[in-house]
């Protein structure tokens, strides 16, 4: 039976061409209004691409969603109808090829055109017509199109920004607002930027000179990052999995900015250390390796498909003092439901944690470039609800810190609802904690992110890495 669904598509099992399953991709994201690293290596998977397919896949969604702002702009210069009216679908492609012509110089603009038009055609008994014809003249317009020049920046910077920075409206405007139009203009300009492909050594198995050296060997060009004593920065694209050391467990993919959270943590041999939000295991693996694998860490997640992220990683890495239980640290009577859990459960909270780390849920926003479907599906008044969460999670997990122990709060955002004004209410609110500057605990090159009242910040920062923000809270003896 044909599919009735327009906006599903034709993608069979063992579809060997990147172009149907970036369509697939970007549809299924379009529906959720969210893409996870684990769905886009699924659907990969899924359809069977070989490296090369899979590597055009990957760049054709995050290319189109990082850009789509100023490609549904030049589209709409040559097209007779606005891009936002048509159907979902021809969306899509429309973007896929315009970011083929215009972004994608090995791939000729005649071949984006045509494979664009194919694609289209597997629609038309979906759609009830052909809109073969519409996107291949939109395209070749698109083709012939000189360059047009930016909006005027003196009428509406905030439209500048949106369109040339492919940065939807309302964040552009809190941007400007918040910290100026040259400050705001780099901050949008770092958003398509592509990230760099950064990895943190396990010093469990490797040393970062050690690492260096072998990827040196496969004439992979690597060099140490520029903070975090334990990054390296790989300057070519490259598949993951086929990188030297990956499968011995010799490092973790992660941005610096998450590596230099874990340090504010300062874990220590021997401790007993709660990660309330741990999945995929970035940071309980990094806090293990600070640890030497000597303690106990207790990395809680709710979601089962995610918990296995987190123990498969352990696996891989060869740590073995993570003890996962699978609950949600937002319960303001957390510390009760465990303790009246099963008898494993009781022995994990049975006494106080030396240190916690709450590396929060939040909007992304300080990711986009990596997660650039954010940009699209998230709106202000979504902060509120994230800054409830991260209220209730700070309030729970606190209760389980001995005295004298240390809490770090950390999120992947730029914005202060989801930052300062949450550490802010929390130390009002509990007057047994106090705020700690990171500078003690931050390595000398890592001083210019630290904010007026010491928190870490890394948005806007010289160094390539993502937007995090976190804060060090100490309980009083």
């Amino acid at each position: 039976m044909p599919r009735t669904d327009p906006d599903q598509p034709s993608v069979e099992v063992g579809e060997s061409s990147a172009r149907p399953v970036a369509l697939r991709i970007l549809l299924a994201t379009e529906r959720a209004g969210v893409m996870t690293d684990h769905g886009l290596d699924r659907t990969l998977t899924h359809a069977r691409l070989d490296d090369r397919e899979r590597a055009l896949a990957v760049e054709l969604v995050h290319g189109s969603l990082r850009h789509r702002g100023m490609l549904d702009w030049r589209l709409g210069r040559v097209s007779d109808r606005r891009i936002a009216r048509l159907p979902v679908v021809v969306q899509m492609i429309l973007r896929l090829g315009a970011y083929q012509i215009l972004n994608l110089s090995k791939i000729p603009p005649s071949a984006a055109v045509n494979e664009s038009v194919r694609l289209m055609k597997r629609y038309s008994r979906q759609l009830g017509r052909d809109w073969g014809g519409f996107v291949n003249a939109v395209l070749r317009s698109l083709m012939r199109q000189q360059t047009p020049p930016w909006p005027e920046t003196n009428h509406d910077p905030v439209t500048v920004l949106a369109i040339r920075y492919s940065c939807p409206a309302w964040l552009a405007q809190r941007w400007v607002d918040r910290v100026g139009m040259e400050q705001a203009a780099e901050w949008c300009r770092a958003s398509v930027e592509l990230p760099p492909l950064t990895l943190r050594v396990n010093t469990l198995r490797a040393s970062r000179e050690i690492l260096l050296e072998v990827l040196a060997r496969v004439h992979c060009i690597a060099h140490a990052t520029d903070v975090s004593p334990s990054g390296v920065r790989i300057e070519q694209n490259q598949l993951v999995q086929n990188l030297p050391l990956f499968h011995e467990g010799g490092f973790y993919v992660e941005d610096e900015a998450a590596q230099l959270v874990s340090l504010l943590l300062d874990p220590q041999p021997g401790e007993r250390i709660f990660d309330a939000c741990a999945a995929p295991g970035g940071k309980a693996t990094h806090i293990a390796a600070l640890m030497k694998n000597e303690g106990e860490i207790v990395a809680m997640e709710r979601n089962p498909a995610r918990m296995k992220l987190v123990t498969d990683n352990c696996t891989r890495l060869g740590i073995s003092i993570i003890t996962p239980r699978l609950s949600d640290a937002t319960s303001s009577t957390l510390s009760r439901q465990l303790r009246t859990g099963h008898a494993s459960s009781r022995e994990a909270f049975d006494r106080p944690f030396d240190r916690v780390l709450v590396d929060a849920p939040c909007s992304g926003l300080g990711v986009i470039r990596r997660h650039p479907e954010g940009k699209w599906y998230k709106q202000a008044d979504q902060l509120q609800k994230y800054q409830g969460t991260q209220r209730r999670l700070l309030d729970a997990t606190s209760r389980l810190l001995r005295p004298g122990g240390l809490l770090v709060y950390s999120t992947c955002s730029t914005e202060p609802e989801e930052n300062e004004q949450v550490i802010d209410h929390f130390c009002r609110t509990h007057q047994e904690f106090q705020r700690e500057p990171v500078a003690s605990v931050l390595p000398p090159a890592g001083l210019s992110l630290i904010t007026r009242q010491g928190d870490f910040f890394t948005a806007g920062n010289v160094h390539s890495m993502d937007g995090f923000y976190a804060a060090r809270l100490r309980k009083a003896r």
